[in-house]
């Protein structure tokens, strides 16, 4: 038993730190953009490697259309491969005008409750909605969460308080 935890652990570690020589390694294709990207056309993600284990530099921007003003900017240095969680609670130490909440969904992981006292409402369709703009401009919305989004350096992530269009269900019979 104590074998094959040995071997197991020893296989995450070596996937680890594969981990970021294949993700950070240049590209083997015809990408001619040197920022990450989703949206490569081989589908491998690729940055500046000449400075890798530093920190570097990322925004926040929380959007809500019902405050003024309409969009607060917050600017912090992220941990190399750092989680967008992370970011959030070191903007939150150093600054009054941000705070949030999250609750643990033990599936899922930290989910984005409320930001600066303003909660999502099932009640009123409303959530806190997860984007990111890269360096060349291109927003997308990530298939995780903030307690697993990476942040590129240079992204702009932003929390824009949105709503949802209610659709009755329907019976099928």
């Amino acid at each position: 038993m104590g074998f094959k935890v040995s071997a197991l652990l020893s296989a995450f570690m070596l996937t680890y730190l594969l981990t970021a020589v294949v993700f950070t390694s240049a590209p083997t294709c015809q990408g001619k953009d040197s920022t990450r990207s989703p949206k490569e056309s081989c589908g491998i993600w690729h940055q500046d490697v000449s400075n890798i284990q530093e920190p570097y530099p990322m925004s926040l921007v929380v959007s809500n259309p019902y405050s003024t003003p309409v969009n607060l900017t917050f600017t912090t240095d992220i941990a190399y491969r750092g989680i967008l969680l992370g970011a959030m609670r070191k903007i939150q130490e150093k600054n009054q005008n941000f705070t949030f909440t999250t609750e643990e969904n033990p599936d899922y992981g930290p989910f984005l409750v409320s930001v600066n006292g303003v909660p999502g409402s099932a009640a009123n369709h409303t959530y806190w909605e997860l984007l990111v703009t890269l360096l060349n401009g291109t927003t997308f919305r990530p298939d995780v969460g903030v307690g697993c989004y990476i942040p590129n350096p240079h992204d702009t992530v932003i929390l824009k308080y949105s709503t949802w269009k209610h659709e009755e269900a329907s019976t099928v019979l």
